[in-house]
């Protein structure tokens, strides 16, 4: 299994604002998607987290966002995606999203994913969820 997790994603002219250039907070949804893949990947059950006891889910804490070049219609996305830290109740991770076509990194974020209830407390992420992150911890550090 790879470090780096890789998600495919073509742009629409939904993505788009008038110009045919993504719109700068779909990049927000694109590095979601691919997150969601990753966890769906690794085997791990976000529906079953929510329905399980009081229902936990992973959020974001922050995200910081660099735009260094803009995707524009019909372009094919690659979102890749590295797991860089693990806490106790946090994931730190590493995305980029590149024009699949000629390799050009378009945008980073950097993003913290806090593991909370329902209720908005913090948990302790389950200890077999977070062996299976610490697998993809990408070793580039």
């Amino acid at each position: 299994m790879s470090a780096i997790h890789t998600f495919p994603i073509r742009v629409y002219y939904e993505d788009t604002d008038a110009g045919g250039i993504v719109y700068h907070s779909n990049y927000l949804n694109f590095a979601e998607r691919a997150r969601t893949e990753l966890v769906r990947e690794l085997g791990v059950s976000q529906r079953d987290m929510l329905e399980e006891g009081e229902g936990t889910a992973f959020a974001v804490r922050s995200a910081h966002i660099d735009f260094l070049r803009p995707a524009r219609l019909d372009d094919l996305l690659s979102v890749q995606t590295e797991v860089t830290s693990i806490g106790g109740a946090s994931i730190e991770l590493d995305q980029r999203i590149i024009r699949a076509d000629d390799g050009t990194e378009l945008v980073r974020i950097g993003v913290r994913l806090g593991y909370i209830t329902l209720s908005g407390k913090p948990a302790r992420i389950p200890a077999p969820v977070r062996e299976l992150f610490a697998k993809r911890i990408s070793e580039r550090r």
